[in-house]
């Protein structure tokens, strides 16, 4: 017979040890958006773009919590993380506005910053330049610059475009489908130009058959700093994001000198690029820690 202390001491763990048995396990939901190659939701490249390689390497690296993916528009992101929802995103810019409604990890990705998106046979009007200035071509009215709503393109960018954003020939878009239907607008000639990142402008080229027919032009304002370089993982601001990006902030400090890590986006770069790009990778961006 097994006395009555025993049995009682017995009965007494297994009840301890319910709770733990029983508890789920905290859910990071991650916010991407329709912005190939960042995410690729669909296609032979499906979940291969670097923004998809860096969030699958965070969440692998988080084993004490589940992960799953909410696709939506910018917009739609901000309205959850206003709402201090579990969500987290991966490759935003920390602007001021948003630090009033998220955490912020340190740099998460380095890339090259946006460029001005044109078709060659429009070149002229840009004076045949390579590099412009983001204030000249804004301040001509006749210039149809598109870009998406909500979307930081970088402190120093935002400011400048902050100074003419409710001028007619700066046009904003919003929705699902933004690269492409912005690089649709522009092949239309319904856009003179549009910012976004030189991959984006590789990418939507070669899925587009239109290679032959774009070229990108660097942003004179963007060579004086990497604040449109670096981009770092958002979180929602309240306890449970400041815990959450403490861990990514480990992970990152572990992961970002890896190879796996960094060729998450030097995939997507021109060859020529690379050694350069290594450059900064290495003295910029390790040394980057807050």
């Amino acid at each position: 017979m097994i006395s009555r202390s025993i049995l009682h001491a017995v009965l007494s763990l297994m009840i301890a040890a319910l709770p733990s048995l029983s508890r789920a396990k905290d859910t990071i939901s991650w916010m991407e958006a329709v912005m190939p190659p960042f995410f690729i939701q669909e296609g032979a490249s499906k979940g291969k773009g670097y923004g998809d390689e860096i969030t699958k390497i965070i969440q692998q690296q988080l084993t004490d919590y589940e992960h799953d993916e909410v696709i939506t528009n910018i917009t739609r992101h901000f309205y959850k993380f206003k709402q201090g929802e579990q969500v987290c995103s991966a490759g935003l810019y920390k602007t001021p506005e948003r630090e009033e409604f998220m955490y912020f990890s340190l740099p998460s990705f380095l890339t090259l910053p946006p460029v001005i998106i044109i078709k060659k046979s429009r070149h002229a009007a840009f004076n045949n330049r390579a590099t412009v200035s983001l204030g000249e071509i804004l301040s001509n009215r006749t210039l149809m610059t598109g870009l998406v709503k909500d979307r930081s393109y970088g402190t120093t960018l935002d400011g400048i475009l902050a100074k003419y954003k409710e001028q007619k020939n700066v046009v904003k878009f919003t929705g699902q489908e933004l690269s492409n239907n912005l690089f649709k607008m522009l092949m239309m000639d319904r856009l003179d130009g549009l910012i976004g990142l030189p991959e984006e402008a590789l990418y939507q080229a070669e899925q587009m058959g239109i290679r032959d027919q774009l070229m990108t032009l660097i942003i004179e304002e963007n060579q004086n700093n990497y604040n449109g370089w670096m981009s770092a993982v958002g979180c929602s601001k309240n306890e449970w994001g400041r815990k959450i990006i403490a861990q990514i902030n480990q992970v990152l400090l572990e992961q970002r000198p890896t190879e796996q890590y960094r060729a998450a986006y030097e995939r997507w770069l021109d060859p020529n690029g690379i050694e350069n790009y290594r450059k900064v990778y290495r003295e910029v961006f390790l040394n980057t820690i807050q």
